[in-house]
């Protein structure tokens, strides 16, 4: 497919970008948990490559905590929303998706972090726990497939492991990064060609049934502005 990136509809401009974020960061104490860009970019594209589709009325909830100040308000934020979700599958039809990366300061100055983006594709990912849960468990061809995606929410805390990791270095982190497009890419092909079943179906509309259990929630590492 040979359409550019400025013709695609869907994309937001790096100034949307920015006005999004500031919605995102002046609704957020910072460790409440909520998601900033990045994390709303992790959301979406666990959703975009995952199983069963997940309508907005069900996303949204993980994104917005509060009534808009007015009408033109909620009217501009779903409408930034809407296109920063469509995105998503457009960069990953024309082999051009990039994750929104957050930035952290450390001892040598700032440098980039995949954790606020991790801890929205872990979320992602629990929208339609029993599906992914079910299906990891019984297939190592998917976690393999998210191999670095997961090396990189360990490694950022956003994930616990049952074994002990050492730090990625900085050339393994980097090496991971660059292989996030492939791997939403890989993922998104693998449940096309292994469909959800109706034995898992079933299996998620029983978990949906059950009474939930404690908050699960799960520490965040999130700040610094959006890096595209």
């Amino acid at each position: 497919m040979n359409t550019s990136k400025t013709d695609w509809p869907s994309s937001l401009t790096d100034s949307e970008l920015d006005e999004l974020d500031r919605y995102l960061r002046a609704h957020t104490s910072g460790d409440d948990g909520r998601l900033l860009l990045d994390g709303v970019h992790g959301l979406l594209s666990a959703l975009a490559v995952g199983p069963l589709q997940v309508l907005p009325d069900e996303w949204l909830p993980e994104v917005l905590h509060e009534p808009f100040a007015n009408e033109a308000e909620g009217n501009r934020v779903l409408e930034l929303l809407a296109k920063l979700n469509d995105s998503i599958s457009a960069e990953l039809d024309v082999d051009a998706y990039e994750p929104i990366l957050g930035e952290i300061d450390t001892e040598t100055g700032p440098a980039l972090s995949a954790a606020g983006w991790c801890e929205g594709f872990s979320r992602g990912i629990d929208l339609r726990a029993a599906l992914w849960e079910g299906r990891l468990a019984e297939d190592p061809q998917l976690m393999e497939l998210l191999g670095p995606v997961m090396a990189l929410a360990v490694d950022d805390g956003v994930l616990s492991a049952d074994a002990e990791f050492e730090k990625l270095s900085d050339e393994e982190y980097d090496d991971c990064l660059s292989q996030v497009p492939a791997v939403l890419d890989a993922v998104g092909q693998y449940w096309q060609a292994k469909p959800v079943t109706e034995a898992e179906l079933e299996a998620m509309v029983q978990r949906h049934a059950e009474p939930e259990s404690g908050d699960g929630t799960p520490p965040r590492h999130r700040s610094g502005h959006w890096v595209h």
